[in-house]
């Protein structure tokens, strides 16, 4: 709900006729262009309306045009009255200018054929058309199907690409379908990719640690005691650090 004028012309034929506001504070008070009050004082503008007094209706009082006669620069202020005005809701399909509306059946059969999880109402919402035109195009019994050519209605300027991401995100819902940017790859940060790539280096030194190890008590019918052991695994150890540091 929002506080605005009633009958602003008529309005204004009142306050011409019987007040000595000037023409800028009438055509402020009323929302109307100062030559327009100039029209209307002429009788160029607004014949036949009949004046409304703002004061009978609770929207102006005698104080405050006499307040506004006393100084011209002074604004009427609107009073607070018990008529509220409901603001204006938009209703029906989306708007389309008149030099895209042809484009229309050629949106609807891209959306048609790439996006076919969208519902009628996704596909009315996007472009402004009807349930019927999208059967005729889905059916190929558009009255003009032999010139239809598929069109990207983003590319036409019928709708946004916000929009048409929200509307298939929406129809892909409870499908199990997943979102791009959740099935998608991340960049790893330097350090995420430094770390990986030590914890990466780490593994492969355990594993052929493990196979050292490993191979040394096999099967074989060869005793080895301690001192053999070790010394093996010293020299890996020494031939693994000679090779980070030809790698560094």
């Amino acid at each position: 709900m929002n506080q605005t004028l009633l009958m602003p012309k008529a309005t204004a034929v009142w306050l011409i006729d019987n007040t000595a506001l000037t023409f800028d504070q009438i055509a402020h008070f009323c929302a109307l262009h100062p030559l327009e009050v100039q029209g209307i004082a002429d009788g160029d503008v607004a014949g036949g309306i009949m004046g409304v007094n703002p004061i009978s209706n609770g929207q102006l009082t005698r104080d405050e045009i006499a307040r506004g006669e006393k100084d011209p620069e002074y604004r009427l202020q609107l009073s607070d009255s018990k008529v509220i005005v409901p603001e204006a809701k938009r209703r029906g399909p989306r708007y389309t200018p008149i030099s895209r509306r042809n484009e229309r059946p050629n949106a609807i059969k891209w959306l048609v054929r790439n996006h076919p999880e969208l519902k009628d109402a996704q596909i009315i919402r996007l472009v402004g058309t009807t349930k019927s035109t999208i059967d005729a195009v889905r059916e190929g019994t558009h009255w003009n199907n032999a010139n239809l050519t598929m069109a990207d209605p983003v590319t036409l300027g019928l709708c946004s690409q916000i929009e048409l991401d929200y509307e298939v995100k929406r129809a892909n819902r409870g499908t199990g379908v997943g979102d791009e940017a959740e099935t998608g790859t991340r960049l790893l940060s330097a350090e995420e990719a430094l770390q990986t790539a030590a914890e990466a280096r780490g593994d492969t030194t355990e594993r052929e640690e493990r196979h050292t190890v490993e191979s040394v008590f096999s099967s074989s019918d060869t005793e080895y005691d301690a001192d053999s052991v070790f010394s093996g695994l010293k020299s890996l150890k020494r031939g693994l650090e000679d090779q980070e540091d030809s790698a560094s």
